[in-house]
């Protein structure tokens, strides 16, 4: 998505969500610094932001942004971000949703299905074509 969206924007934030009923995998720092890592070769300028509150239509427009960028990876994903966009554009109506198909490789990898996979014998092998490498080594040293 990150590759996908610096193609297509001039900037592109990435703006990562504190969600109080979820507990990370990974604290947030390292996954910013995970992120800032993937996004170091990218065309165009990427940031990482990190969002502890509030809603992320306002956010998204503070930071000046014009357009939120979404994957859906199915059925039920566009479902569920279909009425997030219908409730951001009622929130912030200048924004627009941008929707994001992930290569085929990559549409039912989710975070719930990897992290049910670590820590069984031989998790790395199934869990590798999955992540980005340098994810794929913090979760290692985890």
């Amino acid at each position: 998505m990150m590759r996908q969206g610096a193609v297509l924007f001039d900037e592109l934030i990435v703006i990562l969500a504190v969600n109080p009923e979820k507990r990370s995998f990974l604290p947030m720092e390292q996954r910013v610094r995970l992120l800032e890592s993937l996004a170091a070769d990218l065309p165009g300028r990427v940031r990482v932001e990190i969002r502890m509150q509030g809603f992320l239509a306002e956010h998204a427009t503070q930071l000046g942004a014009t357009h939120l960028l979404r994957g859906v990876r199915n059925a039920s994903d566009l479902e569920y971000e279909k009425t997030m966009a219908r409730m951001n554009a009622r929130m912030q109506p200048e924004l627009q949703t941008v929707f994001l198909v992930p290569p085929p490789e990559y549409e039912d990898v989710s975070s719930s299905l990897v992290r049910g996979f670590i820590g069984q014998p031989g998790w790395e092998r199934w869990v590798q074509p999955c992540v980005p490498p340098p994810v794929l080594d913090a979760l290692k040293k985890r």
